[in-house]
């Protein structure tokens, strides 16, 4: 089942970074990647997952690149880009999949691909520098409310950063974790600030009001482009870190149970 649903991930993955070249105006380059990418998709949900497997589609990205040699758009780089993707997503060799991405910065320097891929570089080096036991970087900002919201406000409290959004399926099937540790421990000092990824504002405080929640919500509607999560480095949700009275981050991402054992932990050591 896992390999099935990781599977079915990775299809639709490439389905959504195929979407810059599908466009109503589409380019020779952007239609002939369209139908190689209709082929990979094919051979994944039929199983077909290595290098070995997917060889003449390989040929065929390489050959595409040939043909359009010399053609500095958007469409072409983004052939390179998705050949980059299947060597990191698919065949999970990060070496050549970065080796790629190198390639691309280097012959596509102006494209929206070689932009998104530096962003992408940033949040890595932002993400390794944000682990257990440093300071978590603080923020100064408003919440849905208009009311101030930082992590120095709630010194002393064991504190969760939760970035998700209500059309996130993961995130939403999370809340039931959360909540139980909301409503468990919040009167032992135990405090949420949520980061939303949504760009309308009215569903999202529908949602809040719905579920109840009921701690502090960021929200400026650019969704991944928001202030926050561009900050540190989030490209991908939910994304939870979990602080102590200091601001000091105890754990990340915590799922499940693990979340209501953490929390029930750090405020033991209080």
């Amino acid at each position: 089942m896992k390999t099935k649903l990781l599977v079915a991930l990775t299809a639709a993955s490439l389905l959504l970074w195929s979407q810059p070249v599908l466009g109503a105006e589409q380019s020779e380059a952007a239609k002939e990647l369209k139908e190689l990418i209709t082929k990979v998709q094919a051979k994944l949900k039929a199983g077909d997952r290595t290098e070995d497997k997917l060889a003449d589609e390989l040929k065929q990205f390489d050959a595409l690149l040939a043909k359009h040699k010399g053609e500095k758009t958007d469409d072409v780089a983004q052939i390179l880009f998705m050949k980059a993707q299947l060597y990191s997503q698919v065949f999970e060799n990060e070496e050549k999949g970065d080796q790629l991405l190198e390639q691309l910065q280097k012959d596509f320097p102006d494209s929206k691909q070689a932009e998104m891929v530096q962003k992408q570089a940033e949040a890595k080096k932002i993400q390794k520098s944000l682990v257990e036991g440093t300071k978590f970087p603080d923020f100064d900002e408003k919440d849905v409310e208009g009311k101030p919201l930082s992590i120095a406000a709630y010194k002393g409290k064991v504190v969760l950063v939760d970035f998700w959004a209500t059309w996130c399926g993961p995130c939403v099937a999370e809340l039931p974790n959360v909540m139980k540790a909301y409503e468990k421990h919040h009167s032992k000092g135990f405090e949420i600030i949520g980061i939303s990824l949504d760009s309308d504002k009215a569903k999202l405080d529908k949602f809040t009001k719905d579920k109840k929640m009921t701690w502090q919500q960021f929200f400026d509607g650019q969704g991944w482009s928001n202030k926050l999560s561009s900050k540190y480095g989030v490209n991908s949700i939910p994304a939870t870190y979990l602080l102590d009275g200091e601001g000091k981050i105890i754990a990340k991402n915590l799922r499940g149970e693990a979340l209501e054992e953490a929390v029930a932990k750090a405020l033991a050591k209080k």
